[in-house]
């Protein structure tokens, strides 16, 4: 009986107050889709870090002028160094393929490059990719070497702008988690006042305090789970229309994202949602339901 009552009142204020609630059940999916595509965004820039990081290489780029004992001299302490897992080189010829196959679309820019433009290098793999300046400091200044290149600091860059986007997305979530708060919040107290007749009546015949509470906070984590279960839905379809439909030629470059790590917003969306808007709730109630 208590149970058939609680849920009554908890659809009569959904329905009493229902452009309220639905404006509520709008900001928490948009700020509930902000979280899950921030935190999406910050696992996948970390695992884009760990995938790209162990496969970077160092170039090491000849002089024009180089002689082949020279030559011969870098290859053989590039060979003997202890920092080295693997060493590749790449002639002027083999150069001038990889480059007329990385810019095949762009002709105007492979017909403006000349072959000699292109220096012979060594591609190095290092055992740990931390350690470039030691390998920078043993073969930067041989004979023959023109320039060291570590890919890691071009990589740093991008990595740059994407934690910046990560931080954005976080902000802008956080600031729209807390308009959502505030309109839970008012929800409740419009709820909360325009029965406070029938509160006064249920305290004075001996009503617990939480029984009074209890379909005032069900409201919110409907409010909150709704927005939640929504919000879960715009990160599926993102994933399916976007990331494995128009930007799947971008998986290459940018790692897809798992389906696990999808679903895996649907608990932390629901228990965002369901628990703060709980909390929020009860709280607010505590201002205006005092037994």
């Amino acid at each position: 009986m208590r149970l058939k009552y609680v849920l009554s009142e908890v659809l009569t204020g959904l329905w009493r107050n229902v452009t309220m609630t639905i404006a509520m059940i709008i900001t928490m999916t948009v700020s509930l889709t902000m979280l899950g595509a921030s935190l999406l965004l910050f696992f996948q820039v970390n695992k884009m870090e760990d995938f790209f990081y162990q496969r970077v290489e160092v170039s090491i780029f000849l002089k024009a002028d180089v002689t082949d004992e020279q030559r011969d001299g870098i290859k053989s302490a590039l060979d003997g160094s202890a920092l080295v897992k693997e060493v590749t080189y790449e002639s002027r010829d083999d150069a001038w393929k990889r480059f007329q196959t990385q810019f095949k679309d762009a002709p105007d820019l492979v017909n403006a490059t000349k072959k000699e433009s292109l220096p012979e290098s060594y591609r190095v793999k290092l055992k740990d990719p931390t350690k470039v300046k030691e390998l920078t400091a043993e073969v930067g200044t041989m004979p023959g070497v023109s320039d060291v290149v570590d890919q890691q600091e071009l990589l740093k860059k991008v990595f740059e702008l994407l934690g910046a986007l990560q931080t954005l997305a976080l902000t802008v979530a956080i600031i729209q988690g807390a308009a959502a708060l505030l309109l839970v919040a008012n929800t409740i107290q419009v709820a909360a006042y325009s029965k406070r007749r029938e509160v006064a009546v249920m305290k004075l015949v001996g009503a617990s305090n939480w029984f009074i509470q209890l379909p005032f906070v069900l409201e919110a984590v409907f409010a909150g789970l709704l927005g939640a279960l929504l919000a879960f839905g715009g990160l599926v379809a993102a994933k399916f229309f976007f990331i494995d439909g128009s930007l799947k030629a971008l998986a290459n470059v940018l790692l897809p994202i798992d389906w696990s790590s999808i679903w895996l917003m649907l608990p932390v969306l629901c228990g965002a949602g369901g628990l703060v808007s709980a909390i929020t709730a009860w709280i607010t109630l505590r201002f205006y339901v005092r037994v």
